[in-house]
């Protein structure tokens, strides 16, 4: 589980949804098993994609991942053991997902964001804490 994952669950009575995207395909399935073992879970409904191997949306990860933690305002994120800027990316199309603590916090990560080249669109599901 990294940065470049994003990992998400709604509970529905004693079943579990996964959803998400993620970059490696055994992160899926290690992610349903897990939740399989939890005591009271009947069942999984696993619907997380994984992400199609691409070398262009690597090297994108890496570029938006120095562009959004290389903010002064941002680095203080960096430094938690899995930071809580999600940076999801699918064919050149950024998503942002996770919290921050403002609004400010926020919009510099999407400014970011948009300044690494061969980015087709960056969409902003940052959520704050206040």
């Amino acid at each position: 589980y990294s940065v470049f994952d994003n990992l998400e669950y709604k509970i529905e009575g004693d079943r579990v949804v996964l959803s998400g995207q993620v970059t490696d395909p055994s992160l899926k399935s290690n992610a349903e098993k897990a939740v399989r073992s939890i005591e009271g879970v009947s069942s999984v409904e696993n619907q997380m994609e994984v992400l199609p191997l691409s070398p262009t949306d690597n090297r994108i990860r890496l570029a938006e991942y120095r562009a959004i933690y290389g903010a002064p305002n941002l680095q203080k994120y960096a430094q938690q053991a899995v930071p809580p800027i999600h940076i999801i990316v699918k064919a050149g199309h950024v998503t942002l997902e996770g919290i921050v603590l403002n609004q400010g916090d926020k919009t510099t990560a999407e400014l970011r964001a948009k300044t690494v080249p061969g980015v087709f669109s960056v969409t902003n599901n940052l959520r704050t804490e206040r």
